[in-house]
């Protein structure tokens, strides 16, 4: 676990698509399931944001070198 978590840091500080992809990737499943959850408003508020970013995130990012 944490050779895979100093992998995944170090890729992300050398600007590599594969970690930055997954991490915007999660961050578009984070803002779908805030949306989708029924209890808490906040999240509900914030989720179109979450999502819009994480796309957003990832058109940039698959311009990244691999």
């Amino acid at each position: 676990m944490i050779t895979f978590l100093r992998t995944f840091i170090s890729s992300l500080l050398q600007f590599r698509r594969g970690s930055w992809e997954m991490l915007a990737t999660i961050m578009i499943a984070l803002g779908v399931f805030m949306l989708m959850q029924p209890f808490l408003l906040g999240l509900y508020s914030y989720s179109f944001i979450v999502t819009l970013v994480g796309t957003v995130m990832f058109i940039i990012v698959s311009h990244f070198p691999e």
